[in-house]
């Protein structure tokens, strides 16, 4: 089969062909139908620091998000059959540590990542466990069923532990405005946030743009507004602040933001991954505020997959995330892709198995 291979520890990677996936008794093979770039994948392309520590397997076919049609089923699969439009969750996990049998199996001590850690779905095929399969709705549009891993970190983000009741007639920040932080201004839009407060680096004018579209209330430059974007914040809300803020970018400005306009009682949740260390006041922050903090990995198995189902399900959500879809090229396309992402003219881009 054909597929985007990253072949030696160096930027770049190239079209191969290697051998089809085998597959193990309880383990799927899905025909890839389309696949979605994340910054995951452009960290593994560009080589940088994070991925020269990260990635042990050399070769190895990148790429996570996808969607596809089973097309061969081990002997012991019960769940799904040929043919199945499926996705899947990419945290694979061992279901025997501490973490996996106490409800936590995303956080998995052993934990797997597809595409990081075993090969990924770049490719014409790709193997999966029958517990990471996720069966989509007939209807979904390949695109959109695709980004549904993302769109369960956006998820994720807003009901780390079910808050709709922090959510729900609230104000709501969202610092980062890349294709997650404008899945999460829909979701806290669905969930019935009273204002949405988006702030972006400002450099991507498509993404300051979707954010309104998304159902932003305000969209703030963070570039062009500095060390005042808090307090334009505080003042749009009489002073009060924010009741949940997601810090969705990993820049360290945002990160002191975000506790800056939460009001005292209110709720962080952190996604973003810095680069290099961090400085935060804890005791003005956090300890005198009382503010409740979430780190954000992955998705709850499989709690947040049906939370996705059930926002995907209503039309003008689905319509909505679509929007965030601004190209689809083909899989040969690759580089392409890349210097889109990097000259900030895009939100997401679906890759089709066209070689």
């Amino acid at each position: 089969m054909l597929a985007i291979v990253k072949t030696k520890r160096a930027p770049g990677g190239q079209i191969s062909t290697v051998g089809t996936p085998k597959i193990g008794r309880r383990e799927v093979l899905v025909k890839v139908t389309a696949a979605s770039i994340c910054g995951t994948d452009m960290h593994i392309w560009n080589w940088n620091n994070w991925a020269q520590q990260r990635i042990k397997k050399i070769p190895l076919i990148i790429g996570h998000e996808f969607c596809g049609e089973i097309a061969e089923i081990g002997p012991d699969v019960t769940s799904v059959k040929v043919g199945d439009s499926v996705s899947a969750e990419t945290h694979i996990v061992d279901g025997t540590c501490y973490q996996c049998r106490t409800d936590r199996m995303h956080i998995c001590q052993n934990l797997k990542i597809l595409g990081v850690d075993r090969d990924g779905v770049f490719a014409e095929y790709v193997a999966l466990p029958e517990r990471n399969v996720w069966k989509n709705d007939s209807t979904l549009d390949s695109g959109v069923a695709s980004i549904q891993e993302p769109l369960g970190n956006a998820v994720q983000a807003a009901l780390p532990a079910n808050n709709v009741e922090d959510i729900a007639g609230k104000n709501v920040a969202i610092l980062g405005c890349g294709p997650i932080g404008l899945m999460a201004i829909a979701v806290v839009k669905k969930l019935g946030a009273a204002r949405i407060f988006a702030t972006a680096g400002g450099l991507n004018k498509v993404r300051m743009e979707l954010a309104a579209k998304m159902g932003a209330d305000l969209v703030l430059n963070a570039r062009e507004e500095g060390a005042n974007l808090p307090k334009i914040i505080l003042d749009e809300t009489d002073g009060e602040g924010v009741d949940v803020a997601l810090e969705m970018s990993g820049a360290p400005a945002a990160l002191n933001h975000a506790f800056e306009i939460l009001t005292p009682g209110g709720r962080v949740s952190l996604f973003g991954l810095f680069s290099s260390p961090v400085t935060l006041d804890f005791n003005d922050a956090m300890i005198f505020k009382a503010a409740t903090i979430y780190g954000i990995s992955g998705r709850r198995m499989f709690q947040t997959w049906f939370q996705v189902k059930g926002l995907l399900s209503d039309a003008e959500f689905h319509r909505k995330i679509a929007l965030i879809i601004t190209q689809r090229l083909n899989m040969d396309q690759m580089g392409e892709a890349i210097k889109l992402i990097e000259a900030k003219k895009t939100a997401k881009i679906v890759l089709e198995p066209k070689w």
